[in-house]
């Protein structure tokens, strides 16, 4: 049975664009070898990209968090320098959380019985995803390895790890 990697939103927009930390710089290293030990199993291996249109500044979100990121096609939508993987599965995202994943695991004939998402934000994407997966796929494993991930503060990337574990996601640290 293979384990499917979900990398989230690793962009430059939220490494060291408009919205990065350098929390978010800290953890591309440890994601990269997060990849690497997957990439070695042969296991699968899907990458989320926020993707905004140049319209963004006039939507929902947009009014709520007036800073343009991760615009498609833009440098900033690009993943972070060196994580891409031939062969993974790029999933174009409009909102925090992305709500196809029994369309993504159908088309892909991933079982998706073992889930370990990755990346940024982990207080918005991370948490909205390993939600959203843990009621789509209630009897999976689901965990969150919270030394590749970065919040958009310590202090709200270390609370959206508790509500996680609160929700029965495993969280290695």
């Amino acid at each position: 049975m293979k384990k499917t990697l979900i990398v989230v939103d690793m962009q430059k927009d939220f490494v060291d664009g408009s919205l990065g930390t350098k929390e978010a710089q800290a953890i591309v290293e440890p994601v990269k070898r997060k990849i690497a030990e997957y990439l070695e199993r042969e296991d699968e291996i899907i990458f989320t990209r926020d993707t905004h249109g140049k319209d963004y500044l006039e939507t929902s979100e947009g009014k709520k968090l007036p800073v343009e990121h991760c615009i498609f096609g833009t440098e900033g939508w690009q993943l972070a320098e060196g994580l891409a993987v031939e062969g993974a599965i790029y999933i174009d995202k409009p909102n925090f959380g992305f709500t196809n994943w029994k369309e993504v695991a159908a088309r892909h004939e991933l079982t998706f019985q073992e889930i370990e998402l990755i990346g940024l934000c982990t207080d918005i994407c991370v948490v909205s995803n390993a939600l959203i997966l843990k009621a789509l796929y209630p009897d999976a494993e689901i965990s969150v390895d919270g030394s590749c991930c970065a919040g958009v503060t310590p202090e709200t990337h270390r609370a959206a790890l508790e509500t996680m574990r609160m929700c029965q996601i495993d969280i290695i640290e």
